[in-house]
């Protein structure tokens, strides 16, 4: 394998010194020579957006660390064809390495991939807990990959992103394993991973402490010019905390999503566990949704939750293709301060449930609370009290 030393190209890892160029031109040349590995290593490498390139994998080496420019000027949006953001979720479309239409490309090495991102926000702008306003100007994420093929993201550790950590759009065959992401709770929308619209996706033996969801399979339809589907997604041997939801999927104005796998998970210090949300609020005015979720097993899940430990949940007047045919099977809720929930809407009934083995303990007054829902199974549900 060839192998470029960024620091051949001229990169400086003093933490200070922009290496966006020169980090960028040892990529280029090793996708110009056919392919090989670009290494990070020997300090700390300052740098802003990074175009990943097809048969290039970058390592960031352990003790070594690529660091976020706080300057977003020094920062490029993902443009590519079929792909149309408009301002971008969470008005932004930029990141710190972007690709989009490569394959076999990977990040890997044990250094960290460090976001910079209180840089982004207004100190001002705290609230009494600390906790920073959205800001007005597009935060970077720290990775995003569109309509990439044979990916594989691992052993790094991804810290500090003032975004989503790592976006994944209309990807296949792609392999994340053991990660470590760390997000500082005083931002906003610092999510783990998102899955979005991709095929043939395994995550596992990553730990997140995550200021919001720490999964997210979705298929965000409105941005792309074909229908997004996510299927064939698996999660596995996980360690999850984060200030909002361990695992969320789909949200109502999304495409299908099906065949998904979620096992062996803890999710602790959340306030909620698992979540499958339908609200208006997600909607354009006029908009009754079009989501389409059924097929997807969760199973071997240890749950701590604030409020529910899992909540499907439609809102009236939104009118989903389908939301059906889900196992939830050996859960066990350490501690929940709210119901587990499955409430469908008039529009929107959600069917053919599983719950199996399911041991809970709950300070709630309610534990189970079905509404606008059919072919329900229960087997061995047990609830103690939480208190």
């Amino acid at each position: 394998m060839k192998i470029a030393d960024v620091r051949d190209y001229g990169a400086v890892a003093d933490g200070q010194t922009l290496n966006t160029q020169a980090i960028q031109n040892s990529i280029d040349a090793c996708h110009g020579k056919g392919g090989g590995r670009v290494l990070c290593e020997g300090g700390s490498f300052r740098t802003g957006t990074l175009i990943l390139k097809s048969n290039v994998e970058l390592t960031v080496v352990a003790g070594s660390r690529l660091l976020a420019s706080e300057d977003l000027k020094d920062y490029q949006d993902l443009a590519a064809p079929g792909f149309t953001p408009g301002q971008g979720h969470e008005k932004s479309q930029n990141a710190l390495i972007l690709a989009h239409d490569a394959e076999n490309i990977a990040l890997t090495g044990r250094g960290e991939i460090y976001g910079s991102g209180l840089a982004f926000y207004d100190p001002a702008s705290a609230d009494k807990f600390g906790k920073l306003a959205k800001p007005s100007t597009p935060r970077p994420r720290l990775v995003m990959f569109y309509r990439c093929r044979n990916v594989l993201i691992e052993d790094l550790t991804f810290s500090e992103s003032a975004c989503w950590n790592i976006w994944l759009m209309k990807c296949e065959n792609v392999h994340i394993h053991r990660l470590k992401i760390f997000s500082n709770r005083r931002m906003r929308n610092v999510d783990g991973i998102d899955i979005d619209a991709c095929r043939q996706v395994t995550v596992s033996d990553c730990l997140m402490d995550t200021e919001d969801d720490c999964i997210a399979v979705r298929a965000m339809q409105d941005l792309y010019d074909s229908p997004a589907v996510c299927e064939d997604v698996t999660v596995s041997n996980c360690v999850f905390r984060t200030a909002c939801n361990g695992i969320r999927v789909g949200c109502p104005g999304d495409g299908e999503i099906r065949n998904c796998v979620f096992g062996n998970l803890i999710i602790s210090d959340s306030a909620r566990g698992i979540i499958l949300q339908n609200p208006k609020v997600y909607l354009p005015e006029g908009s009754t949704g079009s989501a389409d979720i059924h097929d997807l097993l969760f199973s071997g899940i240890t749950i701590t939750a604030r409020l529910s430990p899992v909540w499907l949940y439609v809102e009236e007047g939104i009118r989903l293709k389908r939301f059906s045919d889900i196992t939830f099977s050996d859960i066990q809720v350490v501690k929940s301060g709210g119901p587990f929930v499955i409430e469908g809407s008039p529009e929107t009934l959600i069917h053919n449930i599983a719950l199996n083995n399911i041991q809970m303990k709950t300070s709630a007054t309610e534990s189970l609370v079905l509404r606008h829902c059919a072919g329900i199974t229960l087997t061995n549900f047990s609830v103690r009290d939480g208190i």
